[in-house]
Formats: C-alpha cells, sequence, structure tokens
C-alpha cells in the first residue's frame, strides 16, 4: 500500500538504499543481520522507526509479522516499497525475522495533539453507538497489546496508523480481516480516526 504524506522524494531514495543494503546482505542467516541491514532504512533500529510513515515492528505481535511478511511476499498485502524488499529475504528467515522483532523493546510514542486523545480512549473503549463504530478494544485488547490473532497498536505512530485506517476504508487494503476493517473504518470520520491513532500512540 502506498504511504500518504511522504514526500516523492524521499521514498525513492530510501528505497534504493533498502535494495541496495539488501544486495550486499545477500540474504544474512541470522534475523538480527537481516534486521540491521534489509529492514533498518525503513523500519529503525531493531525496529524502532523513527519515520512517521513506517511503522514499529519491535513488540509487535510474532505470528502477525510472520502473517505480514508472508502476504506481502506473496502479493496478499501489497506496498510498492516493500515488494522488491520482502523479495531478498528467503522465505525460511521470516520466523526468525518475526521472532527477533517480537522480542525487541519499543521505543514509546509520542503523542502529538493531546486534545483530541480523550476523544481517542472514548472510541477505542467504547466505539462509537450513533453510527455503529464498535470498540476496538474488542479486538485490539487493552491498551492496544493485541494478541496472537491481532496486532498491537500501542505506541504506533500515528501517521501510520491514520493510514491504515483510510486504506481499508478505501480498500486499497484486504488482507488482515480486511472485511471487518473496512467496515469499521467505512463508519469513521477523519476527526476519529485522528482521535483514535493519538490515544494509541500514546499507550505504553
Amino acid at each position: 500500500m502506498r504511504q500518504a504524506g511522504h514526500s516523492k522524494s524521499r521514498v525513492p531514495a530510501l528505497l534504493v538504499s533498502a535494495l541496495a543494503l539488501a544486495a550486499s546482505a545477500a540474504v544474512a542467516a541470522e534475523p538480527k543481520e537481516i534486521a540491521a541491514t534489509v529492514c533498518l532504512p525503513c523500519h529503525g533500529e531493531a525496529g524502532n522507526s523513527v519515520l512517521p510513515t513506517f511503522p514499529k515492528l519491535a513488540g509487535q505481535q510474532k505470528d502477525y509479522l510472520l502473517k505480514q511478511l508472508q502476504e506481502f511476499a506473496s502479493g496478499k498485502r501489497k506496498n510498492e516499497i516493500m515488494a522488491p524488499i520482502i523479495s531478498t529475504v528467503d522465505k525460511g528467515d521470516f520466523a526468525g525475522l518475526a521472532a527477533y522483532f517480537s522480542a525487541q523493546p519499543q521505543s514509546p510514542g509520542t503523542v502529538e495533539d493531546a486534545l483530541v486523545v480523550e476523544a481517542g480512549k472514548k472510541l477505542y473503549e467504547d466505539g462509537n453507538t450513533d453510527t455503529g463504530v464498535p470498540a476496538c478494544v474488542g479486538c485490539h485488547q487493552p491498551n492496544a497489546m493485541g494478541n496472537e490473532r491481532f496486532p498491537r497498536l500501542a505506541g504506533q505512530h500515528q501517521t501510520y496508523t491514520r493510514q491504515q485506517m483510510a486504506n481499508f476504508k478505501a480498500g486499497a487494503r484486504t488482507n488482515d480481516k480486511g472485511k471487518i476493517m473496512r467496515a469499521v473504518a467505512e463508519r469513521m470520520s477523519e476527526q476519529e480516526m485522528k482521535a483514535v491513532s493519538e490515544y494509541i500512540a500514546g499507550l505504553k
């Protein structure tokens, strides 16, 4: 999926850098080596991305990470940046890479707009009964920690979280319970997406 809001010049530069590092890595055997060469340009040291359009992978659910790697490789989840990069990683290394990132401590998120956090908390915990938006906590768990079926959201960059919700709403992303998430996102306003993303970003 295309990351909105990222400068056109920076994305190609990151892609070229990542591909060059991937080629030089020659599909390293150790997950830590793959992470430090192939994944680092976008996802940061040990999976703690500092670029708000690229997700933090550190501390994410292992099963979820493995599923994403497999679906990027198969094309079920589409992303013009990930597609050429994932092709440089041996599929046999996916499980080890997912386990590595899952075991890394996540850097804390930063709230950018404190005025909408309370509204985001209410939406996350209670949903919006007037418009049929269900509570996020039902799938993503208290404090947005996730489980083996649903990803951890706590501490994630709000820009990335908002973009994924927008992608689900537009039908640009169809993997990961796509029908459920699309039905949820279709009922959400842009302001609600912003509010819940801010709340999630501040969770530890």
